[in-house]
């Protein structure tokens, strides 16, 4: 498989392959990676990141009372899970991704708890932030205006306190919870640049890896990332993106590459693996999905609510490629009235 989010050119040369090797110490940080919208024509890329102080991945274990892993949980708590089956194209479904994305958004400090969406795009950390300002689309003020959107205010209220209150019984601190939106024009300006849809995608993914080394290596982090595409070596990429450390192999399998990575001076050390269906057996992962997955679906919500208002009747588009064209179509009067380049809206990659 091809053009995948790690299936990168092959330009730079592995370090040597070192002698089987383990993590000088249990981390005391567990950390995910996810994304959504990697293959759609329009709408942004998104990319989620997690990490919480704790020993295991699997914490839907020790969070029993506030968090599910079943996707399409109706019993009040949060659903931890492939953002795929988290979320549905129907209000149930929209509340469901809505009510996980928030409870832990608001709990993580990452960025301060939204109140609208142009709160959520615009609150981002300078270095998660994209270099487009979301105050330039014109579509930012037809986001939601109030968060959240899809979600009973009340509801989402008791869940998180619920989830509050077992995190602190159970002794399990929410580091970070945060998102990366890349809309199509800043998208194409670095696929000009790069001239790989490959790297434009790693590099909107090593500010991650660098907030995390500067912030929680100390302590040491595990660190799982999902993988899609075909590629299985990441040791060059890792030594390139973390300056000042040795990227160390420990395996490069067909569905699984792992790797230590160590501060030449200084305590400073992360385990990361690169697997596949990542979301099944990582919390922190399965979190970073339902965090990617929302923020582009109320970008989404945003966008056509623009093109809404500048032509009545125009169905509104999820951005993947076989209704983007429909909607490419007909969307020309909106289109004509906007007066928008294309590389603002449509993806060149």
């Amino acid at each position: 498989m091809s053009g995948g989010l790690f299936d990168l050119d092959p330009d730079l040369t592995p370090p040597d392959r070192m002698p089987p090797v383990s993590a000088p110490r249990r981390a005391a940080v567990v950390a995910g990676i996810d994304e959504a919208g990697l293959g759609p024509m329009l709408g942004p890329l998104c990319l989620g990141f997690t990490a919480l102080r704790a020993d295991t991945h699997a914490l839907w274990e020790r969070l029993p009372r506030s968090c599910s892993a079943e996707a399409r949980e109706r019993d009040g708590r949060l659903a931890v899970a492939d953002s795929k089956e988290v979320y549905t194209r129907d209000t149930r479904g929209a509340a469901r991704l809505e009510s996980t994305a928030l409870a832990f958004l608001s709990l993580a400090g990452t960025m301060p708890a939204p109140h609208s969406a142009q709160q959520l795009f615009a609150g981002l950390p300078p270095d998660l932030a994209p270099q487009d300002s979301p105050e330039r689309e014109p579509w930012h003020a037809h986001h939601p205006a109030r968060l959240p959107w899809a979600a009973s205010a009340t509801q989402l209220a008791e869940q998180r306190l619920a989830l509050a209150r077992e995190l602190e019984e159970r002794n399990i601190e929410l580091l970070e919870a945060g998102f990366r939106a890349l809309a199509p024009a800043e998208l194409n300006r670095s696929f000009a640049r790069t001239q790989s849809k490959s790297r434009t995608q790693w590099e909107a993914l090593s500010p991650f890896f660098q907030r995390l080394w500067q912030r929680h290596a100390s302590q040491g982090v595990d660190l799982i990332v999902d993988r899609q595409g075909g590629r299985m070596r990441y040791a060059a990429l890792l030594d390139a993106t973390i300056p000042l450390a040795r990227t160390r192999i420990v395996a490069e399998e067909s569905e699984r590459s792992e790797y230590l990575v160590e501060e030449h001076q200084g305590p400073r050390w992360m385990r990361i693996v690169f697997q596949e269906r990542a979301e099944s057996v990582s919390f922190p992962v399965a979190l970073a999905s339902c965090l990617a997955k929302y923020a582009r679906e109320t970008w989404m919500e945003g966008f056509n609510a623009y093109f809404a208002s500048l032509q009545s009747g125009l169905l509104p588009t999820a951005g993947y490629v076989t209704d983007a064209r429909r909607w490419l179509e007909d969307a020309g009067p909106a289109l004509a009235l906007c007066g928008l380049e294309r590389t603002a809206l449509v993806r060149e990659r």
